[in-house]
């Protein structure tokens, strides 16, 4: 029983640290050439493997692109949303509203240094892939509800004052976490991701003050 675990523990960890590879070698691939330009064969030689292994894991190049992606969010290839990661769970449950919105805007911006870039690849994909469509909807209601639960859970734990308006704040400072901004704001303002994080919390705590405003 054990000589039959080992091997099978061995190959899913050759599976996986493939994977892995193939994963990093597509991110630089798509950011430094784009959608269009970047084969699977391309993505296949640079991870050092063969082609038939890209062709098999993903079969497409936009269910590729989805998966790094979705790596880029999170940092590895572990099936743990970011609402479920240390960051976040330290941003809904710090003891005041100044450390979580502190944790939650060092979160949010490490995300983004991680993740814009091939985020904005994908975004110019989208008219052509549909997979890549519904996946961004999907994103940008995954941000709004982690922002939602964020909010709502200061409130429910007393760190919003009584007649604080929850859903204008909430819908608010959603708009501010997605890729969209960053991407903007680094564009037109040449953010670098430490003031992007001090801008978001900045930002966040500036709006929470307004809300509770009567």
């Amino acid at each position: 029983m054990t000589n039959a675990v080992k091997p099978a523990g061995l190959r899913a960890a050759r599976v996986a640290e493939n994977e892995e590879r193939i994963l990093r070698a597509a991110h630089v691939l798509f950011v430094r050439d784009g959608y269009q330009a970047t084969t699977l064969t391309a993505v296949a030689d640079a991870a050092g493997v063969a082609h038939r292994t890209v062709y098999v894991r993903f079969g497409t190049k936009a269910a590729l692109l989805k998966r790094v992606v979705d790596m880029a969010l999170v940092g590895d290839l572990a099936p743990i949303a970011v609402v479920g990661r240390e960051w976040y769970r330290t941003a809904t449950t710090a003891p005041t509203l100044d450390a979580r919105i502190a944790a939650l805007a060092k979160g949010s911006a490490r995300l983004m240094t991680s993740a814009a870039d091939v985020i904005a690849v994908a975004r110019e994909a989208e008219p052509t892939e549909p997979l890549l469509a519904t996946a961004a909807r999907a994103g940008r209601a995954a941000t709004r509800d982690a922002i939602w639960t964020f909010w709502t859970r200061a409130r429910d734990d007393g760190l919003l004052p009584t007649g604080c308006d929850l859903t204008w704040l909430a819908d608010t400072t959603s708009v501010l976490a997605h890729a969209e901004t960053y991407l903007l704001m680094r564009e037109t303002l040449r953010l670098t991701p430490k003031r992007y994080q001090t801008w978001l919390a900045t930002t966040w705590r500036r709006m929470a003050a307004a809300a509770t405003q009567n």
